[in-house]
């Protein structure tokens, strides 16, 4: 600690920044130290964790490549317009954060389930998403697009307007000016909200249990898995895949960390 920070912070911050510390890292360290390292090849070799993990990987990379093709657009209006009825349409946007996994997955049910609003136009032309993959990429784009769109938001609205206002009087239209100076200046904000979005739809459990259910194969992706390894008395499996999330959240901060470092100016 530099002689500045030592003048100007206080010792008994480290009392209750030890404690928050000891609440974050305390669990994962004892999941670390249960998990059965000797057989944890076969573990995660089993049929059941390579198709989930297989399952988790191909639903939440779509689901991110849908939250950035629809949640861009959504940020770069909401960063441009303002006024009443965009607040609430920003309010709107931040309901899946504040929603219970559960309510979330009913929610989704009465939407796009089979006698829901959207889920009957679906049904009656042969389209029914209920139960299937499809149906584990809707919960997902709900809870993970809040996400992307709030990260996307602050970058873009840190873009300079005055860049864009040049662009604009020597000539160049709207979608010119999106494309070659807002989006590249707002590039880390987006990129670290694909990576949340990613982040958040690879952990979802309660909606996707609500809404989409848990079929091998076809719903059931690693924390459902998880669960069903707990209640099937199989801990050991479930640690396995426990660790299998881990790595990919060490693996997401890393790709954040120097993929950050190699966006952002110099």
């Amino acid at each position: 600690m530099s002689r500045e920070a030592r003048a100007t912070t206080p010792a008994w911050l480290w009392i209750p920044a030890s404690l928050a510390l000891l609440f974050c890292a305390g669990p994962v360290a004892a999941l670390l130290l249960n998990v059965p390292w000797t057989s944890l090849g076969p573990l995660l070799a089993a049929p059941e964790a390579r198709t989930a993990l297989g399952l988790s990987l191909a639903t939440s990379v779509g689901s991110t490549l849908i939250c950035v093709a629809l949640g861009l657009p959504l940020a770069v209006l909401f960063s441009k317009l303002t006024g009443p009825w965009m607040q609430v349409l920003r309010g709107v946007l931040l309901v899946p954060l504040v929603l219970s996994p559960v309510v979330s997955g009913i929610a989704l049910l009465y939407f796009w389930g089979r006698q829901g609003l959207a889920g009957q136009v679906l049904e009656s032309a042969g389209l029914g998403v209920g139960y299937s993959p499809a149906a584990v990429l809707i919960v997902q784009v709900f809870v993970s697009l809040p996400f992307f769109v709030v990260a996307s938001l602050s970058s873009l609205r840190g873009v300079d307007h005055d860049l864009e206002m040049a662009a604009a009087t020597s000539g160049a239209g709207p979608t010119a000016i999106l494309r070659y100076i807002t989006v590249p200046l707002a590039l880390p904000g987006i990129v670290v909200g694909a990576l949340l979005a990613f982040a958040r739809s690879l952990g979802e459990y309660g909606a996707t249990i609500t809404f989409a259910g848990s079929i091998e194969g076809r719903t059931r992706t690693l924390p459902l898995q998880i669960e069903l390894s707990l209640n099937s008395n199989q801990p050991e499996i479930a640690l396995g895949i426990c660790l299998i999330l881990i790595s990919l959240y060490l693996v997401l901060l890393v790709i954040a960390r120097f993929g950050m470092a190699l966006l952002l100016p110099r």
